[in-house]
C-alpha cells in the first residue's frame, strides 16, 4: 500500500503544483509541463505497481448488477473525459468534466472492488478530483457564460466514448480483469 500511496501524493503534488504555487511553476515555463508529465507517468507506475502487489481485506466482491452498473458508469465517465475537449452540452451543467469523469470512474471502480488496495487508490484518486475542482473554483471565480456546441460536438464525443470504452475494456480483458464479469 505503500507505493500506491507514494503514488498518489506524487500525482497530487504535480496537479496541485499550478495552483497551490503558481509563482514557482511559471517560472518553469513549457518545462514545468514536462515535470508535470513525467511525475503522472512516475505516479501511475507506483499506483499500478503498488496497487497489483498489494493485499488487504476484501469486504465485497463483484456481482452480475455492480458489474452492470459499472459499465454503465465508466461509459459516462468516458462521455465525460470526451465532453471536455468537445465541449458538449452536458458542459453547461458540468464545470470541470474531466475530473467529474473521475470521480465517476473511481465511484465505479469501488462498487466493483471492495478491497481495502482499492479503497486507498480508488478512493484516493476520487478525493484528489473533488479537492481540485474545489481549489479550481476558487482559483477561476464564477462561471462565464455558457454557447452551446454544434451538433457534431455530440456525435464525435459519442463516438471517441465507445471507442475509448471499447479498447479499455479490451486491455482490462488481456490483463485479466474481464469488466464484463
Amino acid at each position: 500500500m505503500t507505493l500506491i500511496i507514494l503514488g498518489l501524493i506524487v500525482w497530487s503534488l504535480v496537479h496541485f503544483w499550478k495552483r497551490m504555487a503558481p509563482d514557482h511553476r511559471a517560472k518553469f515555463g513549457e518545462k514545468g509541463k514536462g515535470i508535470v508529465a513525467i511525475g503522472c507517468v512516475v505516479a501511475i507506475v507506483l499506483m499500478v505497481i503498488g496497487y497489483r502487489g498489494a493485499d488487504g481485506m476484501t469486504f465485497w466482491g463483484r456481482n452480475a448488477m455492480g458489474t452492470g452498473i459499472n459499465n454503465l458508469l465508466m461509459i459516462f465517465a468516458f462521455y465525460l473525459f470526451a465532453a471536455s475537449g468537445k465541449g458538449t452540452r452536458i458542459t453547461r451543467w458540468v464545470r470541470h468534466p474531466q475530473l467529474t469523469a473521475t470521480v465517476v470512474w473511481a465511484m465505479a471502480h469501488l462498487l466493483v472492488n471492495g478491497d481495502t488496495p482499492s479503497f486507498v487508490l480508488f478512493g484516493g484518486l476520487g478525493i484528489w478530483a473533488v479537492v481540485e475542482m474545489v481549489i479550481l473554483n476558487r482559483v477561476q471565480g464564477p462561471r462565464g457564460a455558457y454557447h452551446a456546441p454544434p451538433i457534431k460536438s455530440e456525435g464525435i464525443a459519442v463516438v471517441a466514448t465507445l471507442v475509448v470504452f471499447s479498447i479499455v475494456a479490451a486491455i482490462h480483458i488481456w490483463l485479466g480483469y474481464n469488466p464484463f464479469g
